[in-house]
């Protein structure tokens, strides 16, 4: 069951998308992500598709692929920039 509004949580450390994504900028370095609303609407993730090391992006552009129990989405770069790490974690299930 989905998360009332008042149970998410949005950290003031973070700007966010209005696609759902979060970025946390430390120096030239940009951290993204998806917030908790997106995350709780998703449900159990099943399969996430990143990008690879190196790779560029204008803003706009779909950089991953979150596959759920209840859907397949697309996730949006809220801003132009080069791959310089993925948290490769995230494409691990059991």
């Amino acid at each position: 069951m989905p998360k009332q509004i008042n149970e998410l949580n949005f950290p003031d450390t973070l700007r966010y998308s209005s696609d759902h994504e979060w970025v946390k900028a430390e120096g030239d370095v940009v951290e993204i992500g998806l917030n908790d609303y997106a995350q709780d609407q998703l449900g159990d993730v099943v399969f996430v598709e990143l990008p690879e090391n190196g790779t560029v992006f204008s803003s706009n552009d779909v950089f991953a692929t979150v596959e759920s129990v209840k859907a397949v989405s697309e996730c949006y770069l809220p801003i132009g920039g080069e791959v310089v790490d993925v948290n490769n974690s995230l494409g691990r299930f059991p």
